[in-house]
């Protein structure tokens, strides 16, 4: 530190980084250190984390509710693109940064600190998210990130850190270190120990949220989730606010299995890292939009949605949220929106979310042109032989150079 600090705001997990952290800023700086910990729909860790942070010494103890606004202003707006980067994970963890910063920077402005700081790894993506975000929204606040400034090399080294200043080590259900877990109401993601090894398959009990879908029911289950200018609005046609809904279909894909995914992704700073995801509402949620588009996008307008997307996915997961591209690229997706509104009906079944059906006022399906019988619709067949010949005018000029 170069300087002395009379109060900094911690990002505050209750995990045992981020409760070695705020005992480590306390000594290091000697100063007041606020904690802040986002409610995300993590559930039962808010309040251990705010016993936790007393027990620590915490006098300022910050526990926000975010539920609503992380579902509405952020993980929809991710949904209405049908987000994945690298083509498979739904971003859990990446989306859910940018709003941690926001409060996190709102909070400091609020109480009046010199800085703000947080227990990402300096191997991770997350201390890069968290700074970015914090960049683009206060350029003069101080970031502290201690695992790129303390001597503490390892988890072990953490370990024993923790029992000489005795600091609970949490356990998993084995009686070791639990895995690196990362929960919100899109998603858990878990890292570490044996999944360090992607040629090892991860064991039943990583998984928190889903049942193998092996195990799921035999009978299907289906839902209705209702659209409104791209948003989900009603589950079985009943309205709910953003965080109730994907609340209620977390608990359908996880009796069914469904959202998981076990993964070897490219970091930002470059190296590959293996994480087992669990999403079971996000990927139903996406099944279903891409069911609604199907009927209520142009063609040419989806085909362009399906070509930025994975420009916006990896603006997310690189810690871009709060960007000028990013928010170019969200104008042209919530654009492509206006007519994405009606119900999908889903199959649940063993691990896969299957869409059924699916209707729109807004609907640009015509079943009297694609109809194999009579239609009252003119059509002239004939009109697609000159189309095709048009189209194939070029083949042709490079068949007869290639001598073919």
């Amino acid at each position: 530190m170069t300087r002395q600090m009379d109060k900094i705001v911690l990002a505050y997990s209750g995990g045992l980084d981020t409760s070695i952290i705020l005992k480590w800023l306390q000594e290091t700086c000697g100063c007041e250190v606020v904690t802040f910990t986002a409610d995300l729909g993590q559930g039962e860790e808010l309040e251990p984390a705010r016993a936790k942070a007393a027990m620590l010494g915490g006098k300022d103890i910050r526990i926000v509710d975010l539920r609503e606004e992380f579902v509405r202003d952020f993980v929809f707006p991710m949904l209405r693109a049908n987000t994945l980067y690298e083509g498979q994970y739904l971003l859990g963890s990446s989306i859910a940064r940018p709003l941690i910063a926001k409060h996190l920077v709102a909070i400091a402005r609020q109480v009046g600190a010199d800085a703000v700081a947080h227990g990402s790894t300096g191997k991770g993506n997350d201390q890069v998210r968290f700074e970015l975000a914090v960049n683009a929204l206060d350029p003069s606040i101080k970031i502290i990130a201690p695992w790129r400034q303390w001597d503490i090399r390892s988890r072990m080294q953490l370990l024993d850190y923790a029992e000489m200043h005795g600091i609970p080590v949490p356990k998993d259900k084995h009686g070791e270190a639990p895995f690196s877990i990362d929960a919100n109401l899109l998603h858990t993601s878990t890292e570490g120990k044996i999944l360090e090894n992607p040629a090892e398959a991860a064991p039943e009990y990583v998984y928190q949220r889903t049942v193998d879908p092996i195990d799921a029911p035999d009978t299907p289950e289906t839902v209705t989730i209702g659209f409104e200018s791209g948003d989900p609005v009603s589950l079985n046609g009943e309205a709910m606010t953003p965080a109730t809904l994907l609340t209620a279909l977390n608990s359908f894909g996880g009796r069914h299995g469904i959202g998981r995914l076990d993964l070897v992704e490219n970091r930002f700073i470059g190296m590959k890292s293996r994480g087992v995801y669990e999403t079971p509402g996000g990927t139903i949620l996406l099944a279903a939009h891409r069911g609604i588009e199907s009927i209520t996008l142009d063609r040419a307008a989806a085909h362009l949605k399906d070509e930025i997307m994975p420009r916006y996915a990896e603006l997310i997961y690189n810690g871009f949220w709060f960007s000028p591209e990013r928010e170019m690229l969200q104008a042209l997706i919530d654009r492509s929106q206006d007519f994405v509104s009606g119900e999908v009906t889903l199959r649940l079944y063993k691990g896969s979310a299957t869409v059924v059906s699916r209707t729109s006022p807004c609907s640009l399906y015509s079943a009297d042109l694609v109809t194999f019988e009579e239609s009252a619709v003119a059509y002239d067949h004939h009109d697609a032989e000159g189309f095709i010949r048009l189209n194939g005018l070029r083949l042709r000029s490079w068949a007869a150079r290639n001598g073919r």
